[in-house]
């Protein structure tokens, strides 16, 4: 079984590929060396790859490798318009990147921070903010999580019906359209946001999902890892479950979904807010297989405590097969298991913290 693994840290773009004899091995030079890699995409409709940079004072780059291109080539990014007369806002961060569906070849979709939707028809050579969404009085609401700001950092396309998005907004919770962007409605009934005063605790303009995924076999089967919970939506995230009982903790920012099974999805806990270590410094991987009514404490392979590493919301990922996983830490270390969860082995103890991991 073949594979490669490209990771996106804060010092540059490495990638491990597995060889013939079952071993993983870092493959060539690292790409970008010394930038912080925010986000990666790889076009399953067209083979290009996609990354996104942030470079601080010089701002945020965009590149694009063609499929069958050796080298990368910088593209625009996106950019809030202007008001003649006036400063708008500045793009802060890429923070999440997907292609449209099957009958949109070219489409991509980016989320931003701030909390901006842009869209491309071209491959990425423009873009264009979706005013729609931008323009809803609730964005008004909106507030930052771990960023200053608002951020979009989980846009989930409805394989069937491209038209259909649902995105996670870091705070402002979940929406939906079915026109391709025309029109939004705030969905996200059940989500709970314990850090507010209890009446306001399921307002649904004021929750922080950390990271939303979908089932590519099913998708009105969503998964939440919330700020204060796991949370499951059964109907296109309209309505949502709280999952209270998930191992030794149910916070933490990164969450997978098997790709052909809803019932099965992967988390790595953590302590919330203060301290943001794994519980009783043991790092672990939990799971289910239905649809959150047990979980297991995966640990096999991963170290013995204490173990301080903690997995973002990009840097958790499972391949199109839902047999591979891996997992990068901001501590520099990365894990891979061939069944599921059930055994790992590390890669490698020596990367920069690693913001993002994408399978090919």
């Amino acid at each position: 079984m073949g594979a490669t693994l490209r990771v996106g840290t804060r010092k540059g773009l490495f990638a491990f590929q597995r060889q013939a004899d079952g071993q993983w091995q870092q493959a060539g030079e690292a790409e970008f060396l010394g930038d912080p890699v925010t986000m990666l995409l790889q076009d399953w409709r067209s083979g290009d790859q996609y990354a996104a940079l942030n470079l601080g004072h010089f701002g945020v780059k965009l590149h694009r490798r063609a499929a069958a291109a050796s080298q990368w080539t910088e593209i625009a990014a996106p950019q809030f318009p202007q008001a003649e007369g006036a400063d708008g806002p500045s793009l802060q961060q890429l923070w999440e990147l997907v292609p449209g569906g099957a009958d949109q070849p070219g489409l991509l979709w980016a989320g931003t921070i701030p909390g901006g939707l842009f869209k491309s028809t071209d491959s990425g050579a423009s873009w264009t903010l979706v005013e729609s969404l931008w323009q809803r009085p609730e964005r008004q609401n909106w507030f930052g999580g771990g960023y200053d700001q608002p951020g979009i950092h989980s846009i989930c396309v409805h394989p069937q019906a491209s038209n259909t998005l649902r995105l996670a907004v870091s705070c402002g919770g979940v929406w939906e359209t079915t026109d391709g962007g025309d029109n939004w409605t705030q969905t996200g009934q059940g989500l709970r946001a314990a850090f507010l005063p209890p009446e306001q605790a399921y307002d649904p303009v004021s929750q922080d999902p950390h990271r939303m995924v979908c089932c590519a076999a099913a998708p009105q089967h969503l998964w939440i890892q919330h700020h204060n919970g796991i949370f499951r939506s059964t109907d296109g995230g309209h309505n949502w479950q709280e999952i209270n009982s998930a191992g030794p903790s149910t916070f933490g920012f990164a969450v997978a979904v098997h790709p052909k099974d809803p019932a099965t999805a992967w988390f790595v806990p953590a302590i919330k807010d203060e301290r943001r270590v794994p519980v009783d410094d043991r790092l672990v991987v939990t799971r289910t297989r239905d649809g959150g009514a047990s979980f297991e404490v995966l640990s096999a392979g991963l170290p013995n405590p204490p173990a301080y590493d903690l997995v973002y919301r990009h840097a958790l990922d499972v391949d199109s097969s839902g047999k591979l996983l891996a997992f990068g830490s901001t501590t520099g270390n990365l894990w891979v298991s061939e069944d599921q969860g059930d055994h790992w082995q590390c890669l490698s103890n020596h990367l920069p913290p690693i913001n993002v991991l994408r399978f090919d």
